[in-house]
């Protein structure tokens, strides 16, 4: 599978953005898919989860209320709709998906909010 991230930028706090996430190839294996992020110095860290089928979803406390996770199955396309955004969502985020046998990544998009 393939991962293609897209939508990040510099915003100002209190702003919004929306990150997409393009799958290509073998998809129809994907169970779920999420959103990590990776701020300068610290762990990657789990932003949010989607599955497939059922579409249930998992935020992290520090996003809850403010994210939004969705996919439109027809586009294989995963979305993140962040909202309120603050300072300390500065990050690299990375589109993943996991199979049974395969987990994939994109290659990220930066995401700067301003103060």
């Amino acid at each position: 599978v393939q991962l293609v991230e897209s939508g990040g930028g510099l915003v100002q706090a209190g702003g919004s953005l929306r990150l997409s996430c393009a799958a290509s190839g073998s998809t129809f294996g994907i169970r779920v898919m999420g959103w990590y992020r990776q701020a300068p110095g610290k762990q990657r860290e789990l932003v949010a989860v989607i599955t497939s089928g059922s579409g249930s979803t998992s935020y992290a406390a520090s996003v809850k209320g403010r994210f939004t996770i969705s996919r439109d199955n027809a586009k294989n396309t995963m979305y993140l709709q962040m909202n309120g955004l603050k300072p300390e969502d500065t990050a690299v985020y990375y589109c993943n998906a996991r199979s049974a046998l395969i987990t994939s990544w994109g290659q990220g998009t930066q995401v700067t909010v301003s103060s």
